[in-house]
């Protein structure tokens, strides 16, 4: 299954503007390229991928904190080579004891919003579940790029710059994150020094902790450190800023929090195991979209044919269906999943696409599911009646990211951490807002991602991992909000049906649907509405135009089409190739 070679002539159109990264020993790939170098130095020092993931999870919550946060979410999978076993954290905290559906009706009209968005922090626990479990270092080590970074500084660079700019009316909603973002009272500028040095105080203080019981053994010092956040000087000012501000959060809540680790989700298709993440997550609903895929002959219709994009956005809608009707934390629901990913199932739903005739909106769930969406057309307008209160759909992508490793030993971690620092108000001396995922939940108590105490918001992020047998390792993902199942799997058809090498899979033009409930509230719904990028070509756009999609141009590697990472190792030659995306500041490594 190693790609085929795009010096042909077959694709020489698509030949990418960036060279794949091949590697024999180790290889990363990250949201900016100093979260790359990080992960890479210490993979170069003698770490495993999961000191390297952990470090570049922590420095992506500097580096991209437009983006994510380290008290935000983390979904994570790990493959350990010595287990030969997949496993997930969802990365995700749960909603404080005192959230509840009428709490937000009877003080807030219904609307998830500033701190009342807040819920425990979810990535913290897994860097450090990640660290104690697997890892060989301490939380110093991993994090001392990160602390760095924070402390002193770096160079603003150019795509963080304009996504302050663009949202800079949101940091100065609080005093506290305009202090950090637009200091002076200005959005910095590219090449000054931007330094967050309460986020960097607040790492060394649990390096300092962790140090003092380092006597004690490493697992003794990573659990000083998650003391620290979750029980310690960190958890106070959070649960006294929200006292004094109205919240919901509570000491209480933070230290009764632990992650679990859960088992994937998982199909075969193409001929490889795909692995995802549980229902908390949309990463099933990328498995189920392949599951509708596999028995179709996507590659006669031609790569990015009209024909191809059309059977893609549909089945899209198909899976979106679902996940609204029945998607949410498996903890607390009963959620059909097995069902959901079965061959049988997934040949019902493919029989709901119509060649040459779009969906015009939303299909209905599938039985399965137990219940099917409102198709109604109060329902329907009471959805486009949120769609005409949500802020655009691109505006919403800005708090994501991703990073995968691979390490000698063949280990593998997959992570997309969120959360960026402008949806909630900073806790002033922490340098960090509390995870802001609450505003992927809803109001409605009939809804299977309704607000509930002790429950985890239903997750975008989708972190993949594919094996095939003796033959590939592919950690994948991307930022992107509801476009992040779609880019993915374009990008993994591109690798596995098409034969392109990983830089050429991400470099290829995508497509995506909006034609379902928005993730974050308002949850925004524009029935039929796609965009694709130009490189689909003209005829393409406008016979997809003509069977119903509502399409509308992005600009040419547009940032909102996702920022996708891939290490496609062939396990007979060894050889690895790292890819990644030049719509946002994706960088790979390797050696």
């Amino acid at each position: 299954m190693a790609p085929t070679d795009f010096h042909s002539e077959t694709f020489a159109a698509t030949r990418p503007h960036r060279p794949t990264v091949m590697a024999t020993r180790h290889a990363v790939a990250g949201g900016h390229p100093w979260t790359a170098q990080a992960g890479f130095e210490i993979l170069e020092a003698g770490g495993n991928a999961f000191d390297a993931g952990v470090a570049m999870g922590i420095a992506t919550n500097v580096l991209e904190s437009q983006f994510t946060s380290f008290s935000g979410v983390a979904p994570s999978l790990l493959y350990s080579a010595e287990r030969r076993e997949v496993m997930a954290l969802s990365g995700v905290g749960v909603w404080p004891k005192a959230a509840s559906v009428a709490f937000f009706r009877d003080n807030h009209e219904g609307r998830i919003e500033g701190i009342w968005n807040g819920i425990v922090p979810g990535a913290p626990d897994t860097w450090l579940t990640v660290l104690d479990e697997f890892g060989t270092m301490s939380f110093a080590d991993v994090a001392g790029a990160a602390i760095r970074f924070a402390r002193d500084g770096f160079p603003m660079y150019p795509f963080m710059a304009h996504i302050i700019e663009s949202t800079a009316d949101q940091y100065r909603r609080w005093p506290s994150n305009a202090a950090i973002y637009l200091p002076g009272g200005r959005p910095p500028k590219v090449g000054e020094m931007f330094v967050q040095a309460d986020l960097g105080a607040t790492l060394q203080y649990l390096a300092d902790e962790e140090s003092a019981h380092r006597n004690d053994g490493r697992k003794a010092g990573i659990a000083a450190a998650r003391r620290a956040f979750y029980a310690g000087d960190v958890a106070t000012r959070f649960a006294r800023f929200h006292a004094e501000n109205g919240g919901l959060l509570t000491a209480q809540d933070m230290a009764g929090f632990r992650m679990r680790l859960e088992p994937p989700s998982r199909i075969r298709a193409r001929g490889v195991d795909v692995y995802a993440g549980g229902p908390y997550c949309q990463g099933p609903s990328m498995l189920q979209a392949l599951a509708i895929l596999d028995s179709v002959d996507l590659a006669a219709m031609g790569h990015n044919s009209a024909d191809y994009a059309h059977t893609i956005l549909e089945t899209v809608k198909l899976v979106a269906a679902d996940r609204e009707a029945c998607f949410g934390d498996p903890y607390v629901l009963d959620v059909p999943l097995e069902a959901l990913l079965s061959s049988d199932y997934a040949a019902e739903r493919r029989a709901m696409i119509r060649p040459n005739e779009a969906w015009p909106d939303m299909p209905p769930a599938g039985a399965i599911a137990g219940r099917a969406w409102p198709t109604t057309d109060d329902a329907a307008a009471g959805l486009r009646t949120e769609a005409a209160q949500a802020a655009s759909g691109e505006a919403a992508l800005s708090n994501t990211s991703y990073f995968c490793v691979i390490d000698r030993e063949g280990n593998m971690f997959s992570s997309t951490p969120s959360d960026g620092q402008g949806q909630g108000p900073v806790v002033p001396g922490t340098g960090l807002v509390p995870s802001t995922r609450g505003l992927a939940s809803w109001t409605d108590p009939d809804h299977p991602n309704c607000v509930a105490a002790g429950k985890r918001p239903r997750l975008t992020m989708g972190p993949a991992l594919a094996i095939a047998e003796d033959e590939v390792f592919m950690p994948f993902g991307t930022p992107g909000s509801d476009v992040q199942l779609q880019a993915m799997l374009q990008v993994f058809l591109n690798i596995f049906l098409f034969g392109m090498d990983p830089q050429t899979a991400i470099e290829a033009p995508r497509f995506a649907t909006y034609s379902f409930p928005a993730a974050f509230v308002p949850h925004g719904y524009d029935p039929g509405a796609a965009k694709a990028e130009p490189g689909l070509g003209q005829d393409a756009f406008d016979t997809l135009s003509a069977r119903g999609h509502k399409m509308a141009w992005w600009e040419e590697r547009a940032w909102p089409a996702g920022s996708l990472c891939v290490i496609h190792k062939d396990l007979g030659s060894g050889v690895m190739r790292a890819a990644a995306d030049p719509r946002r500041t994706a960088y790979a490594a390797g050696w």
